[in-house]
Order: structure tokens, then sequence, then C-alpha cells
């Protein structure tokens, strides 16, 4: 089974865009560790949440047909 040319872009950034967010909370696990994750940190991972969540409906968008 062959992929189109378009479906590797598609995969790759979607891949891309998750890879990114992992990174993101990891970041945030180590930077805000304080024997927990504490309201600041807490906070931090919303946020990072709530702009995966814009990201993804962006990148969807952006890799419709």
């Amino acid at each position: 089974m062959e992929l189109e040319e378009g479906m590797v872009r598609k995969i790759a950034i979607s891949v891309g865009a998750v890879g990114v967010f992992v990174a993101l909370v990891v970041g945030i696990g180590t930077a805000y560790n304080d024997g927990g994750l504490g309201s600041t940190g807490g906070l931090a991972l919303v946020v990072t949440i709530a702009v995966f969540i814009l990201a993804m409906a962006g990148v969807g968008l952006f890799l419709a047909d």
C-alpha cells in the first residue's frame, strides 16, 4: 500500500505538532516539579492543553483539502 505525496506531508505535520505538545508537557513537568506540580505548573499545563487543541484545529484547517 503506497501513500500519496500529500498524505505523507499531512502525517508529518500532525506528528510534529503532537511531538511539540509532548515536549512542552515534559518541559512543564520538569520546570515546575517541586514535590508535585503545584498551582503554577497546573495552570501552565492547562494553558498548554488549550493551545494544543487550538493548534490542532488550525492544522486541521490548514491541511483540509
